[in-house]
């Protein structure tokens, strides 16, 4: 993989760039949209290469669980699996780490704000303190335990199971082992989870046999002295590019300043990705602080919701108003799904339970997020960001 900046912002941290890969060359920024399981739901390969989206980013976890990883490399690798001829990603299963540990047992996100730290439940007002193990899954020195959320049978994956998973699964990209620690994780906590994240940064570039880039993740929940650490530490590795993952704090509005806090610290001349964050509003944000490529499940997820993403606003599609509309989702979109159906269609679709109306919607916001993305890059070139 290689990795050039063609123009760098002089009003911001924003830049333009190139990532080369043996699938194809990404121009960045870049969102990457999620295909969980091998798949952008509801779309075939071919219709999510249609909506401008440049690279994909497939999960370990679910993979390693279906089909299993070794299906995948009698069939060649996932870009042959899936029919994807683009770039892609896989994580590193860290992420299932906090989503099927603490965020399932107090119900919380990446991205939480004060009242629901302070909240009236007595379980949600309680810091995650050292010692603390989440019900469902084992954080030890070496690794996760696991129960498959398919069968209920135990599996472990540390390091080195990771990284070995990922080079039979065969994506361009993949991640370092990682903690992504809750965002009610006191600071000892996080320091604690912290060194253990690092140790198996240093695991996985040793195992690492593939050709594969490899990117260390950089955490440290909210806590500033620690996201700079990690910030410093992943940069001294000889990591091909950087993920930033965890908590962003009580809120949007400082995500920035923490992005700030690590971006600085980082090389300039390596790719940045930055971990599940890609709201609309986000993404221009977080552009301007120097990420080059970010991963969201917002446009797909919201889609199988009955939402669509427009120039007006976001719309329910489900609500009976739309039946009276003869007219385009968004009258500015020249997406196949604007220039060839209609409100009135799409809304007849969700409301008869029809999953055609999900593949539109799906394919809708795809395509606006990417043309929202292209549009910032435009401005980078004119140097308006």
């Amino acid at each position: 993989m290689q990795f050039h900046i063609s123009k760098k912002s002089k009003l911001s941290n924003a830049r333009l760039g190139f990532l080369e890969t043996n699938h194809g060359v990404v121009e960045t920024p870049c969102l990457v949209p999620v295909a969980t399981q091998g798949v952008i739901k509801t779309l075939t390969s071919e219709e999510a290469e249609q909506t401008k989206s440049q690279m994909l980013i497939a999960n370990t976890f679910w993979l390693h669980l279906k089909p299993g990883e070794k299906i995948l490399e009698k069939a060649g690798g996932i870009h042959k699996f899936m029919n994807w001829k683009k770039p892609l990603m896989t994580d590193s299963g860290g992420f299932q780490v906090f989503s099927l540990g603490f965020g399932q047992d107090l119900n919380v996100g990446k991205i939480m704000n004060a009242k629901d730290r302070m909240g009236s439940d007595a379980d949600l007002r309680a810091e995650i303190k050292i010692g603390s193990q989440p019900k469902k899954i084992k954080i030890r020195q070496d690794g996760v335990f696991f129960r498959s959320p398919i069968d209920g049978r135990e599996l472990f994956i540390g390091p080195k199971e990771s990284i070995a998973i990922q080079e039979k699964i065969g994506a361009d990209i993949i991640f370092a082992f990682d903690e992504c620690t809750a965002p009610l994780a006191d600071y000892e906590y996080t320091k604690n989870s912290l060194l253990k994240t690092h140790e198996w940064a240093k695991i996985c570039l040793k195992v690492k046999k593939s050709k594969q880039a490899l990117y260390g993740i950089v955490q440290g929940g909210r806590f500033k002295d620690l996201r700079t650490e990690s910030a410093k530490f992943i940069a001294s590795q000889d990591f091909d590019g950087f993920g930033i993952g965890g908590e962003f704090g009580n809120d949007k509005k400082i995500m920035s300043q923490m992005l700030h806090w690590v971006v600085g610290e980082l090389s300039e001349k390596k790719p940045r990705h930055l971990l599940g964050i890609g709201q609309l509003d986000d993404l221009e944000k977080i552009i301007k602080v120097g990420v080059d490529t970010f991963d969201c499940t917002v446009p797909t997820h919201y889609a199988r919701r009955g939402i669509a993403f427009t120039s007006e606003g976001k719309l329910n599609m489900k609500q009976v108003k739309f039946l009276k509309k003869r007219e385009p989702l968004d009258t500015g979109c020249v997406c196949n799904v604007c220039l060839n159906y209609k409100k009135d269609y799409i809304c007849h679709l969700l409301r008869a339970g029809e999953l055609t109306a999900l593949k539109l919607l799906t394919f809708h916001n795809l395509c606006y997020f990417n043309n929202f993305v292209e549009e910032i890059r435009a401005k980078i070139k004119k140097g308006e960001i």
